[in-house]
Formats: structure tokens, C-alpha cells, sequence
């Protein structure tokens, strides 16, 4: 198997933010999008949240998926309004 048919992930967001970290904690992502930590571990239960990596019982969330990402405005999206 070679390693050249392998492909790395952009290093940008690495280089336009340095000493940020690439994966965030829940409660880091929750601070960063001003939500309630259960809720945004809701989201996650619910798939829609994009970016989120299990590694065995830890949750890390890509932070560049974050940012990209539209919060949910529907009834059953645990991020939007509900009013």
C-alpha cells in the first residue's frame, strides 16, 4: 500500500489561526457558539452537528466545521429558536 494515494486534511485553518486548535472540546465548541453545553451534546445525539469525532467516550468537534456550519432553525433542531 503506498502512502502517496493518502490525503491530508487543509492545514488552513491551522495557519490563519495559530496556537487555536484545530478539534474543540464540547464545551469549548458550546462557549464558541454561545449555547448551553447539553444543549449542543443534544445537537450531537441528534446529527446535526458536523465535524464531531468520538474517540472511544470523548467528543472532539472540528472547529473549521463549526464555524462553516448554519445553526438549525427547524422545531427539531436542538440549536435553533424556539419561539
Amino acid at each position: 500500500m503506498s502512502h502517496s494515494t493518502c490525503r491530508k486534511a487543509p492545514v488552513l485553518a491551522s495557519v490563519a489561526h495559530p496556537g487555536v486548535p484545530d478539534f474543540l472540546t464540547v464545551e469549548e465548541a458550546a462557549a464558541l457558539l454561545r449555547v448551553n453545553r447539553k444543549t449542543l451534546y443534544e445537537s450531537i445525539r441528534l446529527g446535526q452537528m458536523p465535524g464531531v469525532v468520538r474517540i472511544g467516550k470523548a467528543v472532539r468537534i472540528h472547529r473549521a466545521a463549526l464555524v462553516e456550519c448554519p445553526t438549525g432553525k427547524g422545531r427539531d433542531s436542538a440549536l435553533g429558536s424556539q419561539r
